[in-house]
């Protein structure tokens, strides 16, 4: 990863900056003169959770609902996840939970990632050999098309470059945050590219399949 790899995808146009100073302007507001009674936050925190769960399992192919969802999580400490969609969901909750609870002592690292895949994957018994490990063999995005044909939609990085590239990746994060040069938003859009872009581990091992229009920006 080149230093000038950012400013070559993102240009910093007048309206990016001012979108982000509104952003600071809203973090300080929130932090300064909103004051949420802890029932209201903790109804907001199961709110993200289910959301961003419901949609991060769904574009790899689980089929849960929001509703469903929610169901799962609120019986899940007398009633394991059974089949491949709940086991997905179990763990990703889980793990936003865990991020929501200590995300002012977490640090980047690759042992960090690697530890966040093993929760995400622990409920998961297909999985249980690639827990908290990089991939192996290649895991090619592809979607289905109207005729039931594949069709590739990207190639992340292969085996056996993941390491080296996750470590550039992971590099160019300290760095940047430590010098404190560019505004953190930009630094953590950046990286969460770069890691799709290389799609370091697997989730599910057989292939989602989704239809094509699920992936064209509208």
């Amino acid at each position: 990863m080149t230093e000038n790899r950012l400013t070559k995808r993102i240009k910093l146009t007048p309206d990016i900056l001012n979108k982000i100073a509104k952003i600071d302007g809203f973090k300080g507001l929130w932090q300064g003169s909103l004051r949420m009674s802890p029932q209201i936050l903790g109804r907001l925190k199961k709110s993200v959770i289910i959301s961003s769960t419901g949609a991060s399992t769904r574009i790899e192919g689980a089929k849960m609902n929001d509703a469903e969802i929610a169901r799962l999580l609120r019986g899940l400490k007398s009633r394991p996840p059974k089949g491949r969609d709940q086991e997905e969901v179990a763990g990703y909750a889980d793990l936003l939970g865990r991020i929501f609870d200590n995300y002012k002592t977490l640090s980047l690292s690759e042992s960090r990632i690697l530890q966040f895949h093993g929760i995400m994957l622990k409920f998961s018994k297909k999985d249980k050999k690639h827990l908290g490990k990089y991939k192996a063999i290649d895991n090619i995005v592809v979607a289905r098309n109207e005729k039931g044909e594949e069709v590739v939609l990207f190639r992340p990085t292969p085996p056996y470059l993941v390491k080296k590239e996750m470590d550039d990746a992971i590099f160019w994060v300290q760095n940047e945050l430590k010098e404190n040069k560019l505004h953190p938003l930009l630094v953590i859009a950046n990286f969460i590219f770069e890691f799709l872009a290389i799609h370091p581990s697997y989730g599910r091992q057989r292939t989602a399949f989704a239809r094509l229009d699920q992936f064209t920006a509208p």
